[in-house]
């Protein structure tokens, strides 16, 4: 009877932690996907880790405010279109 309160349990949590949606904040891979490029060619570009590149397009981390611009100079775009924009 435990161990199937414990499953269930479990179960239950993964279901819920799946279907929360976590906040995003940027736009990088939208950009990079709109430029047709990768997050592989950013990395190359900014000389910087691909797992780094790929939190910040997964919005698992965030750039800083100086590597957000270096993304937006690279990608040749306007630094608030990396943001997603807090007016509706």
């Amino acid at each position: 009877m435990l161990m199937t309160f414990i499953f269930l349990s479990y179960f239950y949590y993964r279901i819920i932690a799946f279907n929360m949606s976590k906040p995003v904040y940027n736009r990088i891979k939208a950009v990079l996907a709109e430029k047709g490029k990768t997050n592989n060619w950013l990395a190359n570009e900014l000389d910087m880790n691909t797992n780094t590149i790929s939190k910040w397009c997964r919005n698992d981390m965030q750039p800083r405010i100086e590597n957000l611009f270096l993304v937006a100079t690279v990608l040749d775009v306007d630094v608030r279109e990396l943001l997603i924009s807090t007016k509706k």
